[in-house]
């Protein structure tokens, strides 16, 4: 098979020929005009990072903590009486003991008067943490041309491709903290780090990017230097190479065949593997077989800490980004986003040199034909609105956008799962089950039933499924040009109407701002409303100036007649504490009017400071609730 993916420099390894853009100067934005009070913004220690799914390290010391907090102890059966007392006080110790010769004076027989032999915790601990794995079936065992160090030394085995089933039986027997559900999904741990590490994220400076992405104050892009890559490339692969085996991937990003990128993931661990598998576009084996050489490739050595004292190094995390060697190398952390957001970022960069604009967003598509894109940072509802019964779900995160259409970058979803309901969010309650993985959630131990609204090990648990678990989903994940552009804004201090439409000048300012508001719960330490912004409502994973990507939005827009919609998804009639969050059945009958048409046949109002266009009415909605200063009953404090 022809591979789409970047040309060969003809240097004979395959790397990208990357032809140089100069990247626009960023604007300034002004404050408090018109004798407007200034928003309080939530200041970040992250030089403006987005943080939608990082997260404060686990509050524990030791791996067993860790492990204790996953599990929660099942209530006893039978009731613990006065005559039971002695037994219900006595030692975790002597317990096991009388369990263990209870159990084995159950299974005594005439033949074995003792009983078997019961041994205390699981014997295979004594043994190698990744033991070699002899019975794997030959045709699993692959070498791939990979690239080693000068030790020499080679994978005692490379487990290529797995399925799920296998994945399955490598985490639970080899991988502490792997646990099947009662749903049937794998229950993972990511270790210490439940979130993205955006501080530690690296990216090479040369002359490839010098001139191409955006550096300095505000980008999420923190320079390392050529050198300083290899060396932890190097600590990456030669950790890799002395394990007894790995888990290699082979799988696509984005559904359209013309632009689709091969990637490469090496792994230490099962669950990534799985991970991956889920995330990215599974290969048939006809693709498989010719595969050839990726266009991109991930080192995932999360469990090996990098070298502090190595130059560019803040800690014994870092997330390298090579874009000339088309390479990733990832050290000291083992939670699976880090991959897919990489991969992101690498389509950030990837795509507009081909004229392609990468958005992060959910995308929908009505039985018409009519495509519908969602932008909106963590709590706005983008996930909960783009998930529709009477639409195709086209992809919930990541798309492109191109001469073709819109099509979804990965194969997969990964949903949040805190206080996750079969009620609120059936689409999802139903996707975890065989072959999802769960992260950091928390089970009772004996019926292995989950409980969503734990927060013991993290309050970021997660599930990655692949996209066909939803029942609705557009397969292949491909749809025409956006009709409508939606922006979500949670908006706690009751400003903002439940929609307006928007110019295209008006878009593009929305868009650039990436503004919502974080509430308490949210984040720790947060007690009071919030403003936060995010450029392109995704300034963590951005490589250009965000004015590029506007641009291209607001070229795609008026090319393809797209409307701009700002819906607030937070409060009407008073700020957080005061007023009410807008009813979520309000919102889906405004969404539903944007989807008709119906919504821009309205009659519309102006309003004074933005210019803002709201419409007078909308079925299913009060009208009153439209102008956010009828809802106020405090005129004064609007």
């Amino acid at each position: 098979m022809a591979s789409n993916g970047p040309t060969s420099n003809g240097n004979g390894n395959g790397e990208f020929s990357f032809a140089g853009n100069g990247t626009a100067a960023g604007a300034e934005t002004g404050a408090g005009r018109n004798g407007l009070a200034k928003i309080q913004t939530h200041k970040k220690p992250t030089n403006g990072i987005c943080h939608d799914d990082s997260s404060a390290p686990v509050k524990a010391n030791t791996i067993d903590e860790l492990h204790s907090l996953q599990k929660k102890k099942s209530a006893p059966t039978t009731p613990v009486d006065g005559a039971q007392g002695a037994f219900a006080i006595m030692s975790e110790e002597e317990r096991h003991k009388q369990q263990l010769q209870s159990i084995s004076a159950s299974l005594a027989s005439l033949t074995r008067e003792t009983g078997p032999k019961l041994v205390k915790g699981d014997p295979s601990k004594k043994t190698s943490e990744t033991p070699k794995v002899s019975h794997v079936s030959h045709h699993h065992v692959l070498a791939p041309t990979l690239s080693i160090s000068d030790s020499a030394l080679k994978f005692t085995h490379i487990l290529y491709n797995l399925s799920p089933a296998e994945l399955y039986e490598q985490a639970i027997k080899y991988e502490h903290g792997s646990f099947l559900t009662s749903s049937g999904a794998l229950a993972t741990l990511s270790g210490a780090k439940t979130g993205r590490s955006p501080r530690d994220k690296r990216v090479v400076r040369d002359e490839t990017t010098e001139d191409e992405l955006w550096w300095g104050k505000g980008s999420p892009n923190i320079e390392m230097d050529e050198h300083t890559f290899l060396v932890n490339r190097e600590r990456a692969v030669d950790y890799l190479n002395n394990l007894d085996k790995v888990f290699v991937n082979d799988q696509f990003l984005n559904w359209d065949p013309e632009h689709r990128i091969k990637v490469r993931i090496v792994s230490a661990r099962a669950y990534h593997s799985l991970f991956m598998h889920n995330m990215c576009i599974r290969p048939t084996p006809e693709e498989l077989e010719n595969f050839g050489t990726p266009d991109f490739t991930i080192y995932n050595a999360g469990r090996f800490p990098c070298n502090r004292y190595t130059h560019y190094m803040t800690s014994s995390t870092s997330i390298d980004l090579n874009l000339a060697r088309r390479e990733m190398v990832i050290l000291g952390t083992q939670y699976a986003g880090e991959m897919k957001k990489g991969l992101f970022s690498v389509m950030h960069y990837l795509m507009p040199k081909r004229q392609i604009l990468s958005l992060h967003s959910g995308c929908n598509m009505g039985k018409d034909g009519d495509v519908a894109l969602f932008f909106g940072l963590s709590g706005t509802g983008k996930t909960t609105l783009s998930t529709d019964h009477n639409r195709y779900l086209i992809g919930d995160d990541e798309h492109c956008w191109s001469d073709n259409g819109v099509s979804n970058i990965e194969g997969g979803c990964y949903a949040k799962c805190i206080d996750l309901s079969r009620e609120k969010e059936p689409d999802i309650w139903n996707a975890i089950k065989f072959g999802t993985v769960l992260e950091n959630v928390v089970f009772d131990e004996h019926n292995r039933e989950v409980d969503f609204t734990d927060k013991s090990v993290t309050e970021n648990t997660r599930a990655a499924y692949p996209i066909e678990y939803i029942p609705n989903a557009k397969i292949p994940c491909v749809g025409p040009h956006p009709k409508n552009v939606i922006l979500l804004a949670c908006d706690a201090f009751g400003v903002l109407p439940p929609v307006s439409k928007l110019t295209l000048a008006q878009t593009m300012y929305h868009f650039i701002s990436g503004y919502t508001a974080l509430v308490a719960g949210t984040e720790e330490g947060i007690k009071e409303p919030q403003a936060t912004f995010s450029a392109c409502f995704g300034a963590a994973f951005i490589m250009l100036h965000p004015t590029k990507y506007a641009a291209m939005l607001a070229e795609k827009m008026q090319k393809h007649g797209a409307t701009g919609w700002l819906v607030n998804t937070g409060w009407s009639g008073g700020s957080y504490g005061s007023g009410n969050r807008i009813k979520l059945p309000y919102t889906r009958k405004i969404i539903d009017a944007i989807h008709s048409g119906s919504l821009l046949d309205a009659n519309y109002t102006k309003t004074e400071v933005f210019g803002l266009e709201i419409p007078t009415e909308v079925e299913g909605v009060p009208s009153e609730i439209l102008q956010p200063k009828n809802t106020w009953s405090d005129k004064k404090g609007l």
